[in-house]
């Protein structure tokens, strides 16, 4: 919703003047090294800002349309992708997932006990109580988890299996889902994982194309987003942000696994085109992508009442989908649901994501806004405090 009242671009404008300080402050100081960030304010371009460096090593200058490794801003590229599967009529939200994947079909879920007498931690395993939907994958209900951020008995099998292997396909990748229980019972649990990887795998049998061919041409392409993809060709690798420590993908490199939960790059420009999608109910500079219903079904929230949530919620700081923080969680979006609580600036009904490289993104529906935050950065506690930092930044210079 358009904000009534006509607004002074200009003093908006001149009280990001704000934000560009603090970055280039923590530029210097050696806290980032680099950073953009695009600002679209009541459907028009307000800001775009390039800081520090994209490698500060060999003293490479950031640049607006610089590359980076976006990592979980993949997840809502890939939940577009599904729900577009869905407007076909190739799939069902509510269909079961091994309806498409078979192999899912009996994972059972990881129970873990200790024996009191050796104290050895033993996983044995139960029925689900009910088959995971599409809709789980979508929404982190399905039972997966990350293996790298815990050490329960299944995350340990995650880290054994290698699920995290670049050289995998994403066949290969749900073949050693296969082997290993979940952590939780379906429906029950919000646990961030990789539900959206296997829903990535999911659009490929569906589609009959490789995740990669389907995002060119069913999205990034009709967009316009001609940065946003799993390989950067050698042309553009001076365009790569490069964090401070070894990052967790490398897109110079030709991948087998196009991973829909976390494997493209792309650029602060091509990412606003997305998010301002987003905010129009699926269409964008007179293309329709989405249904105004796919969209709105991203944006509601989507986890049940009594839903418990898992151990990887404080790798998510303020975007937690906590009701405790007033939050909730879409379709691949998180979202604000009540006001106050969270600690960052915000409206009900605005949502966003973050990825674990340090980008982040915002719509505010409310005041017709769009942020999106580039940033690599892998520290979590560093990366996770720009997230409300910048909300503040932001809304304080609105008129």
């Amino acid at each position: 919703m358009t904000p009534s009242h006509a607004r002074d671009r200009g003093a908006f404008i001149a009280r990001l003047q704000l934000l560009t300080d603090l970055l280039n402050a923590d530029v210097a100081a050696g806290v980032i090294p680099g950073a953009v960030v695009a600002i679209h304010l009541d459907g028009e371009p307000a800001y775009l800002e390039s800081f520090g460096y994209a490698d500060r090593a060999s003293l490479r200058a950031m640049r607006p349309d610089s590359l980076f490794r976006i990592a979980s801003l993949t997840k809502p590229i890939t939940v577009a992708a599904a729900l577009m599967l869905q407007e076909r009529g190739a799939l069902l939200l509510t269909d079961p997932v091994a309806h498409y994947i078979p192999e899912l079909r009996d994972l059972g879920v990881g129970i873990e006990s200790t024996d009191p007498k050796d104290g050895v931690r033993r996983l044995t395993r139960e029925a689900a109580r009910r088959a995971m939907t599409v809709q789980d994958l979508m929404r982190h209900t399905a039972g997966f988890t990350y293996g790298q951020f815990g050490e329960s008995l299944v995350q340990k099998e995650y880290v054994q299996a290698n699920l995290m292997d670049p050289q995998q396909t994403n066949a290969e990748m749900v073949a050693k889902l296969a082997r290993i229980p979940l952590s939780f019972q379906p429906g029950s649990t919000f646990e961030y994982g990789m539900s959206i990887d296997v829903l990535g795998r999911l659009v490929e049998i569906v589609s009959g194309q490789t995740l990669d061919r389907y995002f060119e041409e069913h999205i990034t392409g009709p967009l316009g987003m001609r940065d946003t993809r799993f390989e950067i060709p050698p042309a553009e690798f001076d365009r790569l942000a490069r964090p401070h420590r070894k990052p967790p993908y490398d897109p110079t490199q030709a991948p087998r696994w196009f991973s829909g939960g976390g494997g493209l790059a792309s650029t602060a420009g091509d990412y606003s085109r997305f998010s301002r999608m987003l905010l129009n109910g699926g269409e964008l500079d007179g293309i329709r992508l989405m249904s105004r219903k796919s969209v709105e079904m991203m944006r509601q929230n989507q986890l049940p009442k009594d839903v418990d949530f898992g151990t990887q919620t404080p790798e998510l700081g303020l975007a937690a989908p906590l009701p405790r923080l007033g939050q909730g969680y879409g379709l691949g979006l998180g979202m604000r649901m009540q006001p106050g609580l969270s600690g960052a600036p915000g409206s009900v009904g605005d949502f966003y994501w973050g990825g674990a490289s340090g980008p982040y993104f915002w719509v505010d529906p409310a005041e017709n806004l769009v942020v999106v935050f580039m940033l690599q950065e892998l520290d979590v506690q560093r990366r996770t405090r720009y997230r409300p930092l910048l909300r503040a930044l932001v809304y304080q210079a609105l008129p």
